[in-house]
């Protein structure tokens, strides 16, 4: 295993931060690591690069213990953190010798990293005078510069515009293919781009671990459907697999199924049983953004 997280639980002073977490990947896996702000997303990535201590538990990279041998792991992560620690005074290729000098990396491996980020243009400048993008660009230039077997990168899209954003997305697919890579987002369909597995994280623990295509595959179902009187919500109840409903306003509905059938002709039956007249019918797939909402919004 790239990353073996065993029974780990930190506590900053009164509160639990994270709640014996466990979890472990392999290489060549790309996992989404999800959960709302505070979750503990960033206090488990730390963890694992050795920047902080857990209260309990066992933490592995490339099968090295990282609370007892932190430097020897450190070799083998790249991290890019959420507030990416640069010098601003130094120009791109200057920062990223001294990058290469600390882990000994050959320093040919400076331009390789500089083109896979799409620096080669801005490597001239200082890094004060790069946009928030292309700085990110130098952040993960220099967490992929000792080709490390491990990448944990926390937001790293942050700041890129539209068209950065397809060509990192592509460059983290490359690197997937032979190291395991660990990264946050808000982002939605970055996941779903990128990603094979998802973990969401709430409240220091984790509610969910599958892979991503298992995830996409459920059953569920959202139909909104506008009738032309209020109806009540007993009446609506009465929907077979029928999983939740939200009157959103208006004699409009919000309903959620669990079935491999299409519901919509059962509402049209619905409604034509209880004298009902159906002005709007829609269905939409439940996205990854709407089981995130849906899982980590409820208390």
């Amino acid at each position: 295993m790239s990353i073996k997280v065993s029974l780990v639980s930190k506590i900053y002073k009164t509160q639990k931060a994270l709640n014996t977490i466990s979890f472990s990947a392999q290489k060549g896996q790309i996992i989404g690591f999800l959960g709302p702000n505070g979750a503990g997303k960033s206090t488990m990535m730390k963890i694992l690069t050795g920047f902080i201590k857990p209260n309990e538990g066992e933490v592995f990279v490339d099968g090295i213990d990282v609370l007892q041998n932190p430097l020897e792991a450190q070799k083998t992560i790249g991290y890019l953190p959420e507030h990416n620690p640069l010098y601003s005074d130094m120009y791109v290729r200057e920062y990223l010798q001294f990058q290469a000098s600390i882990f000994k990396v050959d320093k040919s491996q400076i331009e390789t990293c500089i083109q896979k980020v799409g620096l080669t243009e801005e490597a001239h400048k200082k890094i004060h005078q790069l946009s928030k993008g292309y700085q990110q660009r130098v952040g993960l230039a220099a967490a992929i510069l000792h080709n490390p077997n491990v990448l944990i990168l926390d937001e790293p899209t942050t700041g890129l515009d539209p068209n950065q954003l397809v060509e990192i997305r592509e460059l983290i697919k490359e690197l997937g293919k032979d190291k395991t890579v660990l990264f946050s987002t808000h982002i939605m369909q970055e996941v779903e781009a990128v990603c094979d597995r998802v973990i969401i994280i709430k409240k220091g623990e984790i509610i969910i671990d599958k892979k991503l295509s298992k995830l996409q595959k459920n059953n569920q179902q959202i139909i909104k459907v506008i009738f032309n009187t209020k109806v009540r919500e007993a009446l609506i109840n009465q929907l077979e697999n029928l999983i939740s409903s939200k009157d959103i306003s208006n004699n409009t509905w919000q309903l959620t199924f669990n079935s491999v059938e299409d519901m919509r002709s059962k509402i049209f039956d619905f409604a034509q049983k209880n004298n009902l007249k159906i002005l709007e019918l829609s269905s939409e797939n439940k996205t990854l953004e709407s089981l995130f909402t849906e899982l980590t919004s409820k208390e």
